[in-house]
């Protein structure tokens, strides 16, 4: 919309709306008169035949114009500016059959020509002013120079004109005054929608959950990472009628009784990271709504734990050939004592202890080293289902638990979405499952056997993919550190397989959970990012 020249297509059309609607009564009330008997007049009507065909001519204009815009039509700015011109003609039309200039109709056309400066401010509302004042001169000359009436008729006549000119400036600059208005409130109107854009955009890609709900914990408001964060959806859902996790209820149960005491974290879902939520009142002066910030603990912890193994990484990459000389120097003197005829079998025994423990301080070593100079993920997007096919096939072959293979069952859901992870990285972190499982299985069963089993989550968008095993299972209270690093229950083992694990899954922004089992053995679960994600 241009301040200067016109005004916004619906305004226009709506003020053409109500000029017709003027003009409709007007021309209603002038057919009307023609079915009264009419008062004696000082001044006989001129031309009563065609007074009377030009107030029913306008009547039906005017219907025309209403029915067309009762369908829908809506005229551009030329079809305006006619329909005003003919308005200007007609009434003066209606001034010259009748009595002449002294007819009150004449007051009729500084309406017209206002409502023409008004609908077209511009040089053409000047036009509508000329072309009136014009055509008053002409039926006053001709009333005084033909008819013989009143030179006093000039007079009124340009006094009429005078009125058009000023109704004409003083309109059309109150118009361009309230069109610059608003168009200055239209653009501050678009600016604040374009900024709340921004901030939604904003909000809803922030990787800190918010969260608006009221007392009673009902959910007003959530962005993409708190619904991400509590109900493990990343799509919009309405959240009328729904409220937090149990978790966070009580934790905004505690924030309510004192609000000075920081929640502790909590983890509203098996699958789910540890969570820190803070709560505050979104208004002071409104008490019912409090705003939720939520925060993923894991990446807090993530980072401490690789500042921690970095430096610990440094630390070994520096002594690493200082162990490994001797490391070495004594594997090698157990390998060739071992190679030797005369010893004995409680010898042997102890030979074949350093052998295993040289082996595992090595292992630990090499862990360490992988954990500083791990490589950045080079995710890409993977059929899951293929994928896992290869890996079941490939892992077969090449592993083996004390001479027996391993029996992997497959089970893939129907309908699986397509996952991005590093496909190296991932096959390192089911291998390890596998191992892991299949050792636990075969102690238990004799048999070293897992399922894997793929899956979506509820919304559809992302892909799961559990590893269960059938052998004993964790001690609950062992469950919450099963992810630390050198955290192990087996004699032999490093501690670093399973923080390892899930430090791939977390490269790969996928997560990995040991869920709750109400069956034998464990169940760990992965469950990658919503495959549109960039990573």
């Amino acid at each position: 919309m241009t301040s200067s020249h016109t005004s916004s297509p619906v305004q226009g059309y709506r003020l053409f709306q109500i000029y017709n609607h003027y003009r409709i009564v007007i021309s209603l009330v002038l057919a009307g008169l023609l079915f009264v008997d009419p008062v004696q007049l000082e001044h006989p009507m001129r031309l009563p035949a065609y007074y009377q065909a030009g107030v029913l001519a306008y009547l039906a204009i005017n219907i025309l114009i209403a029915l067309f815009l009762m369908g829908g039509h809506r005229p551009g700015k030329r079809r305006i500016t006619l329909s005003l011109l003919t308005d200007i003609l007609f009434i003066h039309f209606l001034l010259a059959t009748s009595t002449g200039i002294t007819n009150g109709l004449a007051n009729l056309i500084i309406i017209s020509v206002a409502a023409g400066n008004i609908l077209t401010p511009s040089r053409v509302g000047i036009f509508y002013a000329a072309l009136a004042a014009i055509c008053s001169l002409s039926i006053a000359g001709w009333g005084v120079m033909v008819l013989g009436e009143n030179v006093d008729n000039v007079v009124r006549a340009g006094s009429l004109g005078i009125l058009y000119f000023g109704a004409a400036l003083i309109l059309q600059s109150v118009t361009r005054r309230m069109q610059r208005s608003e168009a200055l409130a239209d653009s501050r109107a678009r600016s604040i929608i374009e900024l709340e854009k921004i901030n939604q955009q904003i909000i809803q890609r922030m990787r800190t959950g918010i969260v608006v709900t009221d007392q009673d914990g009902h959910i007003r408001l959530a962005n993409g990472a708190a619904e991400e964060l509590l109900f493990g959806r990343t799509g919009h859902q309405s959240h009328h009628s729904r409220v937090l996790p149990v978790a966070l209820l009580e934790g905004l149960a505690a924030w309510k009784a004192d609000p000075t005491k920081r929640p502790e974290p909590c983890q509203v879902q098996q699958t789910s990271p540890m969570i820190q939520a803070s709560f505050t009142r979104l208004d002071e002066d409104n008490s019912d709504l409090v705003l939720v910030f939520i925060e993923d603990l894991s990446k807090v912890t993530q980072q401490a734990q690789q500042m921690k193994l970095a430096s610990l990484g440094r630390l070994t990459a520096g002594i690493a050939h200082e162990i490994r000389n001797p490391l070495g120097a004594i594997s090698h003197a157990a390998q060739l004592m071992e190679e030797s005829g005369d010893i004995a079998e409680a010898d042997q025994r102890m030979l074949q202890i350093i052998q295993r423990h040289s082996r595992r301080v090595n292992g630990i070593i090499e862990n360490v080293l992988d954990l500083s100079r791990r490589r950045q993920a080079r995710a890409e997007l993977v059929n899951l289902r293929d994928w896992l096919a290869g890996f079941r096939e490939d892992y077969i072959q090449a592993s083996n638990h004390n001479g027996r293979p391993v029996d992997i069952t497959l089970e893939l859901a129907t309908s699986l979405p397509p996952a991005r992870f590093d496909t190296s990285q991932m096959e390192q972190v089911l291998t390890n499952l596998c191992d892991n499982g299949a050792r636990y299985s075969q102690e238990k069963t004799n048999e070293a056997k897992l399922v894997i089993l793929a899956g979506a989550t509820a919304d559809g968008e992302r892909a799961y993919v559990d590893v269960r095993d059938f052998g004993h299972g964790i001690p609950q209270e062992h469950r919450s550190s099963v992810f630390e690093p050198f955290f192990t229950t087996d004699k032999g083992g490093t501690g670093l397989g399973l923080y390892l694990a899930r430090e791939l899954c977390e490269a790969n922004q996928a997560h990995l959970a040991l869920l709750d089992n109400t069956e034998s053995g464990c169940c760990f679960r992965i469950t990658f990012a919503p495959s549109g994600r960039l990573i």
